[in-house]
């Protein structure tokens, strides 16, 4: 056998425990597609509300640090962690409750959402505004790309403060994390 063939296999096998070692690796698969109508608000989102009769209380509130937002009326409505369909809920009852209209109908649709993060090797890591529909391949296209060491098969992405293994046409969501891997090889 022919000495740098030799040398070749020897190297290959002395490495071959190695190739699973990228961070990640052990991580389980993000299966779970988020569902739209299912997002729950939180501090940095802004949402625009309207009463019907009421024009005095439509407009564009931004949660706050607390999970509130604040209306005229009726004060402080709870918001973090719950779906804008509920608040809609939470502003009729309020609304109702304080007599101020007998049979209200808000509406809350979200404006804007919070960002997403996105960290490790990606030619400029931070927060980015997050769209509606943005995939794990469109977040390092707005982090302007992977660097020369990336690992581009996959991404560690934490959700909920969960870490899972996403491929680069999972869905993401608002306030996720993801860490693109430096690759070994």
């Amino acid at each position: 056998m022919n000495p740098y063939v030799r040398i070749l296999l020897v190297a290959l096998i002395a490495l071959l425990p190695l190739a699973g070692c990228s961070p990640g690796s052990d991580l389980p698969m993000l299966t779970a597609k988020p569902d739209v109508s299912s997002y729950h608000l939180g501090p940095g989102d802004r949402l625009e509300i309207k009463v019907l009769g009421a024009d005095e209380l439509a407009g564009q509130y931004s949660v706050q640090d607390d999970g509130t937002i604040r209306m005229l009326m009726i004060g402080e409505v709870p918001t973090a962690g719950f779906t804008p369909e509920q608040v809609q809920t939470k502003i009729e009852d309020k609304l109702k409750a304080g007599r101020y209209i007998t049979q209200p109908h808000a509406s809350v649709a979200v404006l804007s959402y919070r960002p997403f993060y996105i960290l490790g090797e990606v030619a400029s890591p931070g927060a980015y505004p997050y769209v509606s529909g943005m995939k794990v391949l469109s977040a390092v296209a707005a982090a302007h790309g992977y660097t020369y060491r990336a690992n581009q098969d996959y991404v560690i992405l934490t959700r909920n403060g969960e870490d899972h293994k996403a491929e680069i046409f999972s869905s993401i969501q608002p306030d996720d994390i993801i860490r693109v891997p430096e690759r070994y090889f």
